[in-house]
Formats: structure tokens, sequence, C-alpha cells
């Protein structure tokens, strides 16, 4: 129909959900929606991370740039970085990135005066801003934790022996992770197709027994189940299934094309995301749905003659900025 327009509007649920996983379905769409959504978790959502350091001393075994570069990588929470300015674009401190609206101010002062080696870890990073702080990860030994009562032992940044120091400042400031890696705040994003299996049953009951188990050994996951009591073979786990085509070759070997179907429904999606701790996966895919809408109202203005320079936020976010 002239004028008309194919509209869907996608539809999500929630499988499993956790501070730093998140496994969803997303429906109604395209893979061109899918992976757009999929790239902005990645490398377009906002975060904070320390991007400038000032050593005072250093007397560790490490040089300067092996410390700076350690602390850029360390994860620190960032609920508060949609709301922050980024350094460049920000008219308080005209750019210099170092003012409350753009930026968190770190201290680290530790010296080693005992004969045991210490551990300098982001435990030792003082903010009095208690809303940005590096993440803390559960202690993967199972220990009982620090003096403090906590479970983490922090990350490690250094280690000291008797006699040597290490004291500095560090300014974190707002980014993505298109401009550099420690800005990301996922860890992995992935998606896949929805598959589709159907089993021919009237096909499979023409196999014996001991030709269902062999072509249920065929998928390397565990995709099928037989029944050894009752001889039927169910899909028992579809999302298990990798597209690798095994037990369609091993039907076609037996001689039974077509003893089974599979599909990918080209509109369902299964997205599996982690995060870095920095912010939580529910609020990373919140954020990168605002964001990817901030791109699609982006092209609705260009059809306007609108600058890409005079969309705010979203204009430094096209600029890798």
């Amino acid at each position: 129909m002239d004028g008309a327009s194919y509209h869907r509007v996608p539809r999500i649920k929630i499988r499993d959900i956790r501070d730093d996983y998140l496994k969803f379905e997303l429906r109604d769409t395209d893979a061109s929606v899918a992976n757009a959504l999929r790239r902005v978790m990645i490398s377009e959502v906002p975060t904070i991370a320390i991007d400038l350091v000032e050593i005072e001393v250093n007397s560790s075994v490490l040089n300067d740039e092996f410390i700076a570069h350690r602390l850029g990588l360390i994860p620190l929470t960032s609920d508060k970085a949609m709301g922050m300015r980024f350094s460049r674009d920000c008219d308080a401190c005209d750019g210099d990135g170092q003012c409350d609206y753009c930026s968190v101010e770190f201290h680290l002062n530790a010296r080693c005066i005992v004969d045991q080696t210490m551990d300098v870890t982001s435990k030792d990073l003082i903010n009095p801003d208690f809303g940005v702080r590096p993440v803390e990860y559960p202690d993967a030994a199972g220990g009982e934790g620090d003096a403090d009562g906590g479970n983490s032992k922090g990350i490690i940044i250094v280690k000291l022996r008797r006699g040597q120091e290490l004291r500095l400042r560090a300014i974190a400031r707002k980014g993505i992770g298109k401009d550099h890696a420690k800005w990301s705040p996922a860890a992995t994003v992935t998606f896949m197709y929805e598959p589709d299996i159907r089993i021919n049953q009237d096909l499979m009951e023409t196999l014996s027994l001991e030709e269902k188990r062999a072509w249920v050994d065929s998928s390397p996951t565990k995709v099928f189940e037989l029944d050894e009591n009752t001889g039927q073979v169910e899909v028992v786990d579809p999302e298990a299934y990798t597209y690798d085509d095994e037990v369609i070759k091993k039907a076609e070997a037996m001689g039974k094309p077509g003893l089974v179907e599979i599909n990918a429904k080209e509109d369902n999606f299964i997205f599996t995301v982690e995060t870095t701790g920095a912010i939580k996966a529910s609020q990373l895919v919140q954020n990168a749905i605002e964001i990817l809408k901030l791109k699609l109202d982006a092209v609705r203005l260009s059809e306007d003659t609108v600058e890409t320079d005079d969309f705010g936020e979203l204009g430094a976010h096209m600029r890798g900025g």
C-alpha cells in the first residue's frame, strides 16, 4: 500500500537476572536491531574510569606508566555516569576535566613498614564520594575476607616490600568503550537466534533403539534425550543447539533425510549480558536502549538537515567522546 509502513514493537522477556548477569529474550524485531543493541551495550554506554594519574612517590618495582595503566583498568561503580558530563564538553572547568561535574578524584598513600610483602589494592584508593568506588569482587579462594569483615580483597595494583612507598592522585572521568576499553561496562554481550527444532516422529519410529541412541549422541551438546523405556526422542534443551548441523548430517548418513527440521526464528533472539560490575546488567540494557533511541531520533532529525554537532550529548557519543 502506498504510504504504509511495516511497524513492529519489540518485546523483552527476562529469563535470569543478577547484578552482573542478565539473560533475556528479544522478540518481534530483526537482526539489525539486535546487533545495534549489542554494539551500543559494548561501546557506547558511558562509565567512569581513571583517566589521569599524578604520581608523587613511587619506589615500587613497577614504573609510573605501568601503574597508571593498571589503575585505568580497575572498574569503578558508575551508576551516576549518565548524569555526569564528558570532560571535553564541561563548561564548568573549560574542558580541563577536573571539576565535580565531570570528574572524581582518588588518592592512594601506601608504605610498607613490615618485613612481609604488602599488597596495594583497589581498596586503598580513597575517595570521599561513596557513589564512585572500585568494584568489589568476592574472594575467589573462598576466604574469610579482610579484617573489616568484607569478602573482597580488592584488585592488586602493586606489591611493596619493606621501605617501598606509593603515593598518587588519580582523576576518574566519564567515557565510552569506543574511546578505550577501560570504559566498556560489558564483559561480554552475545545473542543467538532462537532455534525451532521439530522431530519427525513417524520417521524416528523406523529407527532401532541403537540407531536412535547413535543419532542423539551425534549432537555435540545435549539438545535431545532418548527415553530408554519408551524409545521416544525428545527435545530437552533447544537453546543448547549451536547450529552445527551434526544431527542433520547424521540423519542423512543413516538414510533418513528429514528426520529433524531445524530453523532459526529470525525475529526472536536470546541475549546473554555479563558486566564488569561498573553498573548492573539490567541498568546496562536500559541505558543502551535509551542511547539507541537517541540515535534513532538523530536519524529523524537529520531529515531536517540538523547537523550532528547540534545533538547535544548524542553528538558527543557520535564523535566518540
